[in-house]
């Protein structure tokens, strides 16, 4: 079970954090003022040839300081103030807090929990934009502290070596960082962050309550199986403390302390996701687990309208575009309007926000269109806290338009150190199937699907009534991952399945007459592809403990066909749900077999 840190060090740690995001905020700003004072100076003193190479000198020099701060990580950290008590701002508020840190004294796994969590949160040691946030439990028996800690993605190392002004194109050139050099140096910033983890849980430890250290490192990322938002780690290691007072670690290699003083195990491909099997999680211990660092995540459904745009314009400005928000009248359809200094693909950007629960509808993509064209846009986005159906993906296919899920978005805020939840879930395709009910054992079915060939399928459902679809929201697929009332979704596959669906079948909309299962070849994963390779097809019937009920026969895919309707459960007049095998092919892929089911793809 999972808690935020509520007491007096996590009062006092986010009365820390709120003043060390103020004070970052104003240095923001003054670095801001002072890039803009010495441009104009430079703009009024040079001609303009001149300035530009300036520019591309200082755009690199900022390329390298980049890189020789991810390379002086550990060393620098060290040097930063240790957490202690001592140190705690308007103490004399805080009366409880000795009776933390008597708890921390008495082996309590609440206080020891409290103290170093706040010891991290409050941490100076960490450059701007590094993400902070653990969850941690505390074993005394073994006088352990167990935790999970995230790193940085791969994106904190730059893309780019150095930056070239091109006069006669008026252009800048950007040479990019070698892909082994970006890779050796991400794996070098990764070992540094677990080290430097340890040290400030070592150094904070003033009354001797950590005899080691379980720590696995992790990045939000995607289950390279399944497609689906997952923690991948990176990293992990089981530090002694006997063992970590003998390094000496401003002059340590990180890679090889990390690896061969602690036997601690780094991915060999962070760059691509590779993940490793952590240690020891802080759900096996046994004691409550407590989260810390996200108690300021804002809930994007629960926002104030202006707030959320505000986020918004915030999230294009952090990815290096400037970004203004509307006025709420006159404003044309538009909502953040942006510029993308980027030569050749940058240029102006419409932007418009939907803070939906349900799909967004087609409708809203072709007036996003309308929109770009009148205003002479080069690309218009749309934004939402919700998702897409096809028929905005296929009308958005081919033209200047780009659609950001809600599950997108919380990632890209996240990938560019700034906070959003979708509710409680944190993303609206991470909801788990329904739980087992104990009186209705037969509450939901999960289909697993399988098959040989190694053709990369999307397998999709779509609820209807007859050969209809009841409305493009109950077409579920990756982008569309449940039903509007949860009734059918999607799910991660179990081996030996290759793809999963969850449904609730006395649960279907009344209306609703067939459950029909697709299957079409993904077109970036295997774009010549075709269903020849599509053989020995299944479904297996599931309980919700994964108990096998049954298999279902499917048809073999056909050369040239790359959709085909694998079958349907069709509800009859007693209300059961018997399967009727398909196979019926299309050529013309996804696309044109949801148009022979009456989903609108324009």
């Amino acid at each position: 079970m999972s808690r935020r840190t509520t007491g007096p060090f996590g009062v006092w740690a986010e009365m820390q954090r709120q003043r060390q995001r103020q004070l970052e905020a104003e240095a923001r700003q003054h670095r801001q003022e002072a890039r803009e004072a010495r441009a104009y100076e430079r703009r009024a003193a040079q001609s303009y040839r001149e300035y530009k190479q300036a520019d591309a000198i200082r755009r690199t020099e900022e390329l390298d300081a980049r890189v020789a701060m991810l390379k002086d990580l550990l060393a620098s950290g060290c040097r930063a103030s240790v957490f202690r008590p001592s140190a705690l701002m308007r103490a004399e508020e805080l009366p409880s807090l000795a009776a933390v840190i008597e708890g921390v004294g008495r082996r309590e796994p609440e206080a020891v929990v409290e103290y170093f969590s706040a010891a991290l949160y409050t941490s100076t040691a960490w450059p701007e934009g590094f993400p902070r946030w653990v969850a941690m439990t505390y074993d005394p028996v073994a006088r352990q502290l167990v935790l999970d800690w995230e790193l940085p993605a791969g994106d904190v190392v730059p893309q780019s070596k150095y930056v070239r002004y091109m006069y006669a194109a008026d252009q800048y050139r950007e040479t990019p960082r070698p892909v082994g050099q970006r890779r050796a140096l991400y794996k070098e910033v990764i070992a540094q962050c677990v080290l430097l983890v340890l040290h400030e849980l070592f150094a904070a430890d003033e009354s001797g309550a950590l005899e080691s250290v379980a720590l696995n490192g992790f990045v939000d990322g995607h289950d390279p199986t399944t497609g689906r938002p997952d923690r991948i780690f990176l990293a992990t290691v089981m530090a002694e403390r006997s063992s970590f007072r003998e390094l000496h670690l401003a002059q340590v290699d990180a890679e090889s302390c990390l690896a061969d003083a602690l036997r601690g195990q780094v991915s060999a491909r962070p760059d691509q996701l590779v993940a490793i099997r952590p240690g020891r999680r802080p759900e096996e211990v046994g004691h409550r687990v407590t989260t810390h660092g996200d108690v300021e995540e804002p809930d994007l459904y629960e926002m104030d309208p202006i707030a959320f745009e505000g986020l918004v314009a915030e999230l294009f400005e952090a990815m290096g575009m400037r970004a203004v928000t509307t006025q709420r009248s006159n404003d044309g359809g538009v909502d953040v309007h942006a510029l993308d200094p980027t030569p050749i693909r940058g240029g102006q950007i419409v932007v418009q926000v939907k803070r939906y629960r349900s799909t967004v509808p087609p409708t809203a993509v072709r007036d996003l269109y309308g929109t770009v064209q009148d205003a002479g846009a080069n690309k218009g986005v749309l934004v939402t806290t919700s998702g897409f159906g096809p028929g905005s993906h296929t009308f958005a296919n081919g033209k200047p338009l780009e659609l950001v899920s809600g599950a997108e978005l919380v990632d890209l805020l996240h990938r560019h150190g700034l906070r959003g939840r979708l509710g409680d879930g944190g993303r609206p395709d991470s909801t788990p199937p329904p739980a087992p009910n104990p009186s209705v054992p037969d509450d939901y079915n999960i289909l697993g699907m399988s098959w040989s060939g190694s053709v990369a399928l999307d397998v999709c459902a779509l609820v209807c009534r007859g050969n209809r679809i009841l409305t493009d929201d109950h077409f579920v697929f990756y982008n569309n991952p449940r039903t509007p009332d949860g009734s059918v979704r999607t799910l991660s596959a179990t081996a030996p399945d290759k793809a999963a669906l969850c449904a609730s079948f006395d649960t279907l909309p009344d209306d609703a007459d067939r459950l029909v299962l697709v299957a079409a070849v993904d077109p970036e994963v295997n774009p010549d592809a075709d269903l020849s390779g599509f053989t020995d097809a299944r479904i297996r019937l599931l309980d919700p403990a994964l108990t096998e009920l049954g298999q279902l026969q499917v048809s073999d895919g056909r050369p040239h066909e790359t959709a085909l309707v694998l079958g349907s459960f069709r509800r009859r007049s007693t209300g059961d749900w018997d399967f009727v095998v398909g196979g019926k092919g299309y050529t013309g892929g996804l696309e044109e077999l949801l148009r022979d089911f009456g989903v609108e793809v324009d």
